[in-house]
C-alpha cells in the first residue's frame, strides 16, 4: 500500500466534504426556527406582552395562512417565469430570430430596473388587488435571470459539439433537445434559483395590493411599533428564503447532467 493510498480519504468523507453545505444547511434552518419559536413563546408569556401582540403572532388565525400564501406567490411566479422565459430564451438563440433578442432583454431589464414597490402599483391599477396580481408582478421582475441565463447557457454550447451532432444525422430540434439543452441546464438552473430568492423577497411587499404573505405581519410591526412582531415577520422570511434555496441547491445538482 502506498503512502497515497494510505492517506486518501473514503469515499463517505469526501461525500460529506463535497456536500457540507447541504448538510449545514437544514441545521442552520431548524435552528432559527427552534430559536424564534421559544423567543416569541416566551415573550408572549411575559407580561410585556400585549392584546395586539397575541392576535398578530397567532399561529393559526394568522401566521401559518400568511406562510403558506409567502410560499404559494413565490412558486406560482417562480412557475410563471419558467414557463415564459426558457421557451423565449430557446426561440431568441435561433439563428433567424436572435435580431429581437436585445430588444425583448431591454424590456426584461426594465422589469427588474423598475423599483418593487412601484411594480406592484403599476400592476394594481392594470389588474387589481389579489393573489394574482402580486404573482404576475414578481414574474415580470424576476423574468430576466432566467431569460438570459437561458440565453447564455445556450450561447456557450461549442459550435464544434452542434456541427457534430449535425455530422451524426441529427435534425435541428434533436440537436437542441438532446445537445444544447443538456449543456445549458446548469447556466439555467442557476437563473432560476436566483429567481426564487428575489421572489421570496419580493413576496414580502404583496400584501400591498392585496397580495397576503409575510409581509401582512411585518407591516404590522412596523405600525404598531412592536419589535416582536416585525422580528417575527422577518426572521419567517428568511427562513423561506434559506430553505427555498437550498431546495433550489439540491435540484440543481440533482438535474444537472451527468459529467457536467
Amino acid at each position: 500500500m502506498t503512502a497515497a493510498t494510505a492517506t486518501s480519504p473514503s469515499p463517505a468523507w469526501s461525500w460529506v466534504r463535497a456536500n457540507a453545505g447541504l448538510l449545514v444547511r437544514p441545521a442552520i434552518i431548524v435552528s432559527l426556527a427552534v430559536a424564534l419559536y421559544v423567543y416569541v413563546n416566551g415573550f408572549l408569556d411575559s407580561d410585556d406582552a400585549i392584546f395586539q401582540d397575541k392576535r398578530t403572532l397567532e399561529w393559526e388565525r394568522n401566521l401559518k395562512p400568511q406562510l403558506e400564501q409567502h410560499i404559494s406567490l413565490t412558486l406560482w411566479s417562480t412557475l410563471l417565469v419558467i414557463v415564459i422565459a426558457i421557451p423565449l430564451g430557446l426561440f431568441l438563440t435561433r439563428p433567424k430570430y436572435r435580431r429581437f433578442g436585445g430588444p425583448v432583454l431591454g424590456i426584461a431589464t426594465s422589469g427588474q430596473a423598475t423599483p418593487a414597490f412601484g411594480l406592484l402599483i403599476l400592476a394594481f391599477a392594470w389588474l387589481g388587488s389579489g393573489a394574482w396580481t402580486a404573482i404576475w408582478a414578481l414574474g415580470f421582475f424576476t423574468v430576466l435571470p432566467v431569460l438570459r441565463n437561458t440565453m447564455v447557457g445556450l450561447d456557450q454550447v461549442d459550435f464544434s459539439v452542434i456541427e457534430a451532432g449535425r455530422g451524426m444525422g441529427l435534425t435541428k430540434g434533436q440537436v437542441l433537445r438532446q445537445v444544447e439543452i443538456p449543456l445549458a441546464v446548469p447556466v439555467i438552473l442557476a437563473g432560476i434559483r436566483t429567481a426564487l430568492i428575489i421572489n421570496v423577497g419580493m413576496a414580502a411587499l404583496a400584501f400591498l395590493i392585496g397580495g397576503g404573505g409575510l409581509g401582512v405581519t411585518i407591516s404590522a410591526g412596523l405600525k404598531l411599533s412592536r419589535e416582536v412582531v416585525l422580528l417575527t415577520g422577518a426572521v419567517m422570511t428568511a427562513i423561506v428564503a434559506l430553505t427555498v434555496d437550498w431546495i433550489a441547491s439540491i435540484a440543481e445538482r440533482t438535474l444537472r447532467p451527468r459529467g457536467l
